[in-house]
């Protein structure tokens, strides 16, 4: 389980320190104020989990974060500079955390700090993005490979796990019931054949591309449902599930994201979406311990965070700020019409 972060002077944070739920994290706040940023950080540390994982902190971090140079993560300042990140975690039935830091400077210099971080065990971390991948995983990871691609890491990632075979056998009956509950709304359940994705019903079969985008992001969650890779003790990084999603298909993505936190899954979500935030306000008990984290900057342009299991406590809601503000302005041309 992930506990917390910290990060000195790195890309838009100058001092901060999140602590997080066991189970489900919603990160919200305006454009720039370091959400996906913070998720893609701790996506990168816990891709290095596993011992047999070789790959350096700072070669994670920036192939995740893909800036010019590895310096270039070092918050804006006048002359040369440094910053950092640490991210812990404390696995179950442990007293102490672990934890894994980068120190950066702009001359390009990272040095990398860990306290037990590796562990001889398989521990799956899953970043979906907010563009779709699946379909275009027809050949993507052999270009990848081949070529320089202006591509963050976190597309190949997605596209990897997906591609992972499926277990033998019948699904768990928890499993099941997710995937149940997928295949009614997308209407069909998701294959693949080669390197291309279908979603099959009894009309056939249709090929990813052919897909509203909504559909194809169910779709990879159905993919990483069925074959396990969103199981007991994985971390589910979520950028905007709401883009290109019927809002009305937002009640389906809260019951999934709950059942999986239920199971194990440790979720981490950013959203400006409303509706979403709404629909988690309403379906969650106490027992899911949701905790909603605001990133917002204060009257000297300085990053700020807050964080409250109740949603109305937020004393910055930029989403719920908006709504409001729209509702004046109805009320006000309503009686402007009078």
């Amino acid at each position: 389980m992930i506990t917390r972060f910290c990060a000195s002077d790195f890309t838009v944070f100058s001092n901060l320190e999140v602590k997080f739920s066991p189970k489900i994290n919603i990160f919200i706040g305006e454009n720039g104020t370091g959400k996906t940023h913070l998720m893609k950080a701790v996506y990168a540390a816990c891709c290095l989990i596993n011992k047999k994982i070789e790959t350096p902190f700072d070669k994670k971090i920036n192939s995740v974060f893909t800036p010019n140079s590895i310096g270039r993560l070092v918050r804006r300042s006048v002359g040369r500079g440094s910053g950092s990140i640490s991210v812990y975690r404390q696995d179950e039935g442990e007293a102490n955390e672990r934890s894994i830091s980068l120190a950066l400077t702009t001359l390009n210099k990272a040095t990398v700090k860990q306290k037990a971080w590796q562990i001889d065990k398989d521990v799956e971390a899953v970043f979906v993005p907010v563009k779709d991948m699946l379909a275009n995983a027809p050949g993507f990871r052999s270009l990848f490979s081949q070529k320089k691609l202006s591509y963050e890491e976190v597309y190949l990632d997605v596209i990897d796990k997906a591609f992972l075979p499926l277990p033998k056998g019948k699904p768990a009956p928890e499993r099941k019931k997710l995937l149940d509950i997928l295949n009614k709304a997308m209407s069909g359940k998701v294959i693949a054949k080669e390197e291309t994705f279908y979603i099959k019903n009894r009309n056939g079969e249709l090929e990813f591309p052919l897909l509203a985008e909504g559909f194809r992001k169910l779709g990879l969650i159905y993919r990483l449902i069925q074959n396990e890779t969103l199981t007991h003790g994985s971390m589910l990084f979520w950028d905007e599930p709401e883009a290109n999603l019927n809002p009305k298909l937002s009640k389906v993505v809260v019951e999934i994201l709950l059942e999986l936190s239920r199971m194990g899954v440790q979720i981490f979500v950013a959203t400006h979406d409303y509706v979403l935030l709404k629909e988690f306000d309403l379906a969650a008990n106490e027992e899911d311990e949701v905790l909603y984290h605001a990133l917002y900057r204060n009257n000297y342009g300085e990053l700020q965070h807050q964080s409250t299991t109740d949603i109305g406590k937020l004393a910055q809601n930029s989403i719920d700020d908006t709504f409001s503000r729209i509702l004046d302005d109805e009320i006000q041309k309503g009686l402007a019409e009078l």
